[in-house]
Formats: C-alpha cells, sequence, structure tokens
C-alpha cells in the first residue's frame, strides 16, 4: 500500500510540472517563436523547427514574420535535400501569400527544389512533366525575371531527361515486341532532337544500370 502512494505521489508532481512546463510553451509572442525556431535549425534539429513554425502559425496568423519563417524552412530542407519537406512549405506560402511581390521568387525555388530532386536519371517522370509545366508557366508569366535564364536552362535539361525516357520506354516495347508502342515512343522521343544536335546520355554507374 505504501509502494502505491508512492508512485501516485510521484505520478501527480511529475504531471503537475509537465503540465506546468508545457503552459510555459503556450502564448508566446511571435519573435519567441521564430528565433526559437531558428535555433532548432541552426542546430540542425528539424522536427522541433516544425513544431515552432506550428507554433508561430497557429498564435500569430497575422505575423509578418509568418512569410519569412515559411522561406527559411522550406531553405532548410532545401539545404538537406528533403525536397518533399521544402515544396509543403513553399505549397503553404503560395496558398497564404500568393499575392506578395516575392510571389516570383517563391515559385522560383519551387521549381528548382524540384529540378534538384531528380538526382538520378530515368525516374519520376510525372514530376519530370509536371515541373516542365510549371517552368513554361514560370517563363510566358515572367518573362523579364532575374530567373528567367536559370529556369530556361533547367527546362532544356529537364525536356532532355523526358526525352531520354521516351527512348528507355520505347527500347523496352521493342525487346516486348510490341512495335505500335515501340514506334509511339520513338516519334516522341525523336521530336527533342535537333537534326544537326547531339545529346549525350546521363552515364548510369554498372551496380544500377540492373534496375534502370
Amino acid at each position: 500500500m505504501r509502494k502505491l502512494s508512492v508512485l501516485v505521489v510521484a505520478f501527480m508532481l511529475f504531471y503537475g510540472c509537465s503540465t506546468k512546463d508545457s503552459v510555459l510553451e503556450y502564448n508566446k509572442s511571435a519573435d519567441y517563436w521564430y528565433s526559437e525556431m531558428i535555433k532548432a535549425i541552426v542546430n540542425n534539429n528539424m522536427e522541433k523547427a516544425d513544431s515552432l513554425y506550428t507554433s508561430l502559425s497557429s498564435e500569430h496568423v497575422a505575423s509578418p514574420l509568418l512569410s519569412e519563417a515559411l522561406l527559411i524552412m522550406a531553405q532548410a530542407y532545401m539545404d538537406e535535400e528533403n525536397y518533399i519537406k521544402a515544396n509543403e512549405y513553399l505549397d503553404e506560402y503560395i496558398k497564404k501569400f500568393g499575392s506578395s511581390i516575392r510571389n516570383e521568387y517563391v515559385r522560383y525555388l519551387k521549381i528548382k527544389a524540384n529540378y534538384d530532386s531528380f538526382s538520378r536519371p530515368n525516374r519520376n517522370q510525372q514530376l519530370i512533366l509536371m515541373t516542365i509545366l510549371d517552368m513554361k508557366h514560370f517563363v510566358e508569366t515572367y518573362p523579364a525575371s532575374p530567373y528567367l535564364y536559370m529556369v530556361q536552362t533547367m527546362l532544356v535539361q529537364m525536356e532532355l531527361g523526358e526525352n531520354l525516357i521516351s527512348e528507355n520506354v520505347a527500347s523496352l516495347y521493342e525487346k516486348l515486341n510490341k512495335g505500335s508502342a515501340a514506334e509511339f515512343y520513338k516519334e516522341k522521343s525523336d521530336k527533342a532532337y535537333s537534326d544537326d544536335g547531339e545529346v549525350i546520355n546521363p552515364k548510369v554507374p554498372w551496380y544500377r544500370r540492373w534496375f534502370e
């Protein structure tokens, strides 16, 4: 009975302390959440940074720090090569601040995040197609953008990547003796080449050729 009483008292003390600590982490200023988020990023604790951003965005929905926090979180995840999470923050920025003067820069970052995510050839065909459409839309929407040349360069490389996929699909159908399908993808591939141009395919390490 004595042991049970000790356990109950210990639980109540622990619960009381934890509740008290948790209260201390509510109703903070926007500056507090923002600075703590920066500290978490500097310490490479992105899980904590996510939580701190959530506190900032939920407690201070109209804070001018929100837009900066979104961009910082997106860039931090891009630096970690976690492009899925980076895109989540960029999409949230576009949703909340779509009419912002920085919208052009954010859409460029989103394109770059998708482009950088293609670290291997012959993968993510659907994402390649979507990114190509985003790039073309950017070029049409922001013809005087300082990022225009970079987007156009990435666009050419993405289109060549799409072409390489079409070539490989055509080759696969040829091996399966499906001539009409092979011809369709072959014609699709040929349209991407100029008459006097030459494209050098990316080199794939021997240990990955079996899986491409």
